[in-house]
């Protein structure tokens, strides 16, 4: 092959991970991401660089850096989804671009379920010793490590003698704060998180916060049967980050629109020395749906103690 990306698009035909049927049958967006990440996975393998080869042969970890999808439909356990990826159109230094699309057939033919971008790097991967020469298809798209990405900017922050909740979530800021270690689970390549791990992180603050504001998702389904709906989702990494390091997590949310839905940010940090370094950011869409009831599948509205949780007391 002489191009890495081609003009001819990628299928790939799976179900979603039971793992992801957290409320009745319907699958969480971490798991739309997962399926989606699979499928450009299998884009690279049809080509011959799939994941191993490109470890083993040239040294490269192959990293999802910015993944950002949108789910238009839900889907539910047991679907055969349909997955297209197609190459996109390169910009110097920002690694492979991907767009991706979900469908799942409901009877009547395929419903779209996810339209999204995924963006990839090579990053060079320390202690590997390769057995051949990057060839010139790959080079434009590698990187010595996320950070060499020509759009990362991971601006280190100086603590100047604070300390990181003082510095990250301050008094009135209405952010949550949330510091983890990094499991090696959550990690490839030996050393380095994941983007997979951002988007558990993600999944995990958005519980954390809502738990923390009285609004959690037990209490929600309990006393109004509201289940949560995420319409869309990004993660984009910025720096390394590495096993058993500390990632001081900051989720805000921005603003509340129409009283159904919440646009909220998530911001990842790891402190090295005296400084913050800026590893990951991310967004997410939330709303929810009622379940149970005359107004079964109708869009919740949220009400002053909802509001009030999820913007603080400014609302």
């Amino acid at each position: 092959m002489s191009e890495l990306l081609d003009d001819r698009p990628t299928t790939y035909t799976a179900e979603p991970r039971y793992e992801g049927a957290n409320i009745r049958t319907w699958i969480g967006f971490k798991h739309f991401m997962q399926l989606a990440e699979q499928a450009v996975l299998r884009y690279f393998a049809e080509r011959g660089v799939g994941a191993r080869d490109l470890y083993h042969r040239y040294g490269l970890g192959l990293e999802i850096v910015d993944s950002s999808v949108q789910l238009p439909s839900a889907l539910e356990v047991d679907d055969e989804v349909v997955t297209t990826v197609t190459a996109g159109t390169p910009k110097p230094g920002r690694g492979a671009p991907f767009t991706v699309q979900m469908t799942v057939d409901r009877g009547a033919g395929p419903v779209l379920s996810l339209r999204g971008k995924i963006r990839v790097a090579l990053v060079a991967v320390k202690d590997v010793a390769a057995t051949a020469p990057v060839p010139p298809m790959l080079e434009p798209y590698v990187v010595p490590e996320v950070s060499m990405l020509a759009d990362a900017d991971p601006a280190p922050v100086e603590l100047s003698g604070r300390d990181v909740t003082e510095l990250l979530a301050p008094p009135g800021s209405n952010a949550y704060l949330w510091s983890w270690r990094i499991p090696y689970f959550y990690c490839h390549f030996s050393d380095r998180l994941q983007h997979s791990g951002y988007v558990r992180a993600m999944e995990e603050v958005v519980d954390r916060f809502l738990h923390d504001r009285g609004i959690s998702i037990r209490t929600l389904l309990d006393e109004r049967g509201w289940i949560p709906v995420v319409s869309r989702a990004r993660v984009r990494m910025l720096s390394d980050a590495f096993m058993e390091e500390t990632v001081h997590t900051v989720f805000t949310v921005d603003d509340v629109l129409k009283d159904i839905s919440y646009t909220a940010r998530m911001d990842c940090y790891v402190q090295r020395g005296g400084r913050l370094l800026h590893t990951a950011t991310g967004t997410i869409m939330h709303g929810y749906a009622i379940s149970r009831g005359d107004a079964a599948g109708s869009v919740a509205v949220f009400d002053d103690k909802v509001r009030t949780a999820l913007l603080g007391a400014g609302a």
